[in-house]
């Protein structure tokens, strides 16, 4: 019998995913892929995997997992997540053996939105348009196109079934710290389209997360933004991290999963640097926003890969 996992509980919003479907923006489909891709490059690079290979993502409860088959499975969970095996709690960030017929069960997020399940081999699914990554509002990539449902099943690879670890220690330097700073963002491309007061009211205020959020934007609900030239423009391109300003002057932070085009003006754009931390952000959170250069966006992006690709090494020495 081929290994896999039977979804016993879903969770809320479970899907695969990884580093993105890329090339197709002018056809209409966004890169989708992982909200937090430093967790989930560290999650696949504690079983052994390349830092792109395909992973579940979890967003705010996460999922129950009955191992079928005949081989063990190595895996590893990253995101400040409670998990147990068995109704044993092991802790994240660590490199993890389950046996046939044992039950990971993920249950929440304890800070953060978001958690990501990687199993050595990864999962035995079909690409689509280059990437295993879920676009539920397509229906393109994954488990058919959606979220993990109850009673899917879901196969591994056959590597995933080498024990290539009987344990390892939790690497805590490695948990998400949660920031406080506000969110930097580069100006435009249409500040030229806000008052000079609504642009200091964008800097100025602390905006909500409201519950009508999902992968494919976050609407903010604070100070109203005044436009100086009205609310809509000729439609054009849309990227991770652009915050729109529609007619009612609450932001939109377009994510992962958004449209590719759009008519409202850009107040700005959210730094490379900054997204995966906006990709743990969830309802209710609060947030605030800088403006800096774009050298200087470029400087943190670097640091913050130099950074990544550090953890990723040492994981990876530890893993040999």
């Amino acid at each position: 019998m081929n290994n896999g996992f039977e979804v016993l509980s879903p969770g809320l919003y479970t899907s695969l995913q990884d580093l993105g479907r890329f090339g197709f923006e002018d056809r209409g489909v966004p890169t989708s892929g992982a909200m937090d891709e430093m967790s989930f490059a560290i999650a696949n690079a504690l079983v052994g995997n390349d830092e792109d290979q395909g992973a579940l993502e979890f967003t705010l409860t996460g999922a129950t997992l009955r191992l079928t088959g005949n081989q063990p499975c190595c895996l590893a969970v990253s995101g400040d997540m409670a998990l147990s095996i068995d109704e044993q709690p092991v802790a994240p960030y660590q490199r993890l053996t389950l046996q046939p017929g044992s039950t990971l069960r993920i249950t929440r997020t304890l800070s953060g939105a978001r958690g990501y399940l990687a199993v050595a081999g990864g999962f035995k699914v079909q690409p689509v348009m280059g990437s295993v990554s879920t676009l539920m509002r397509a229906g393109l990539g994954g488990f058919s196109g959606r979220p993990l449902q109850k009673g899917d099943w879901l196969p591994l690879n056959g590597a995933a079934s080498a024990p290539l670890t009987t344990g390892s220690k939790p690497e805590q330097r490695l948990m998400p710290q949660r920031e406080r700073r506000p969110v930097r963002v580069i100006a435009g491309p249409q500040d030229d389209h806000f008052t000079s007061a609504g642009m200091a009211d964008f800097l100025g205020s602390e905006y909500r997360i409201s519950e009508q959020s999902d992968r494919m934007g976050y609407r903010l609900t604070g100070h109203a933004v005044a436009h100086s030239k009205g609310f809509n423009i000729v439609s054009d391109a849309i990227s991770r991290g652009s915050i729109q300003i529609p007619g009612n002057g609450q932001p939109i932070i377009a994510m992962n999963d958004r449209q590719t085009t759009g008519g409202y003006p850009k107040i700005a754009t959210v730094i490379r640097a900054d997204l995966a931390r906006l990709g743990q952000a969830k309802p209710g959170d609060r947030l605030r926003f800088e403006i800096v250069s774009v050298e200087k966006a470029e400087s943190l992006w670097a640091g913050r890969q130099a950074l990544l690709k550090q953890w990723l090494n040492q994981v990876r020495r530890a893993a040999q």
